[in-house]
Order: structure tokens, then C-alpha cells, then sequence
């Protein structure tokens, strides 16, 4: 699965103030759902469901909050950059700057995993997230997000 299969240009928000979690997880719910036409009390609700079974704050920077819907029938992703990190619980105990929702249909349980894996893969370089980072233009940005990513032996 290619990054690009998952994003697209209308998808990504360059700059976003948010001063909590909480207000990040809202603001999130609120884009998706004017894209997808699910209630954004809906998605807010899953996705806090979800970070109540563990933060999506996945270390560096980074958060990839996710949750499934029935109402949805594709796979629906959003990337933001915060203007200001703020403290998502991450494993690392560092603050969020950079966020990668997925909201999946409740049956693409394969789709979903290998969404997850391929978003963490690309976030999991520290240059890719570097010039993620520094990047202010939403072309640029989806460009470095569907970049080949060279292949890592662990």
C-alpha cells in the first residue's frame, strides 16, 4: 500500500493551532466529518475511545489516532502539522507536532492494519519527518508524504 493511496492534497493541513489533546482530537473529528459526512460527535467519540485504551502519541513527534466506523465505506486518512506540539501522552513522553488520522469502514480490518503499518513506516524516518517538519506548503508536503521510502533492515 503506497502512502499516496491514503492521502491527498485536500487532506493535508499544513499549520493547525491547537492548544490540548482534546482540542486536537475535536478539531480532527470536525475536518473528517465535513469530508466523510459522518457526525464529527461520532468520530470524536471513537477516536477518544480509542486513546482511552492507549495514546496513539507513537513517539518523535507523533500521533496516528485511528478508529473504525460502519458508516464509512472507504478508508479515510488526514495529515495535520501543529502549529505548537502539544502533550498527547506519548509513549516517549514527548509533545505532538505531527498527527495522522485513519478512520477505516468496520470491516477493512486488513485495509486498517496495513494503513497503520505503512503510516508508521513513513513517519518512523526521522529525515522524512524532518522536512515534514519544514514544510509549509501542502504540494511539498504531500510530495515528501508519497516519496519511495527507502527500505530499512531493522
Amino acid at each position: 500500500m503506497d502512502l499516496g493511496d491514503l492521502v491527498s492534497p485536500e487532506h493535508i493541513v499544513a499549520s493547525l493551532k491547537s492548544g490540548s489533546k482534546k482540542q486536537v482530537l475535536q478539531e480532527l473529528a470536525e475536518l473528517a466529518a465535513d469530508v466523510t459526512g459522518v457526525p464529527e460527535r461520532r468520530i470524536f467519540d471513537i477516536l477518544l475511545e480509542r486513546e482511552r485504551l492507549g495514546s496513539t502519541g507513537v513517539g518523535n513527534g507523533i500521533a496516528i489516532p485511528h478508529g473504525t466506523l460502519p458508516e464509512l465505506d472507504q478508508i479515510f486518512s488526514l495529515y495535520v502539522r501543529l502549529e505548537n506540539s502539544v502533550d498527547f501522552d506519548a509513549v516517549d513522553g514527548e509533545d505532538v507536532d505531527i498527527i495522522f488520522l485513519l478512520l477505516a469502514p468496520e470491516g477493512a480490518g486488513a485495509e486498517h492494519l496495513k494503513a497503520l503499518a505503512r503510516i508508521a513506516r513513513v513517519l518512523r524516518d526521522e529525515n522524512t519527518c524532518e522536512k515534514l517538519r519544514k514544510s509549509s506548503e501542502i504540494s511539498a508536503i504531500h510530495t515528501i508524504l508519497c516519496a519511495p521510502q527507502a527500505s530499512k533492515t531493522m
